[in-house]
């Protein structure tokens, strides 16, 4: 699982599959939400403005990741 630094949450879902460069576009992103191609903490996701905050796993072709805040030093 990668862990994800997000400075400005809570960060919507279409908008974190872009921050991640895990699609190309914001049409690309609403297709595979609406596809139920996303899961947020093991639930299939098909809202495209669901929330991610801290804590908050996401999964997407085979893949985990972890919202986390980032370390300030």
């Amino acid at each position: 699982m990668r862990t994800v630094e997000i400075a400005k949450q809570p960060i919507e879902l279409h908008k974190f599959l872009k921050f991640e460069a895990l699609v190309g576009s914001g049409g690309e992103a609403k297709m595979v939400i609406s596809d139920g191609l996303v899961k947020v903490n093991g639930q299939t996701e098909t809202q495209r403005g669901k929330k991610l905050v801290t804590g908050d796993i996401v999964e997407f072709m085979d893949e985990s990741f972890q919202i986390v805040e980032p370390i300030l030093e």
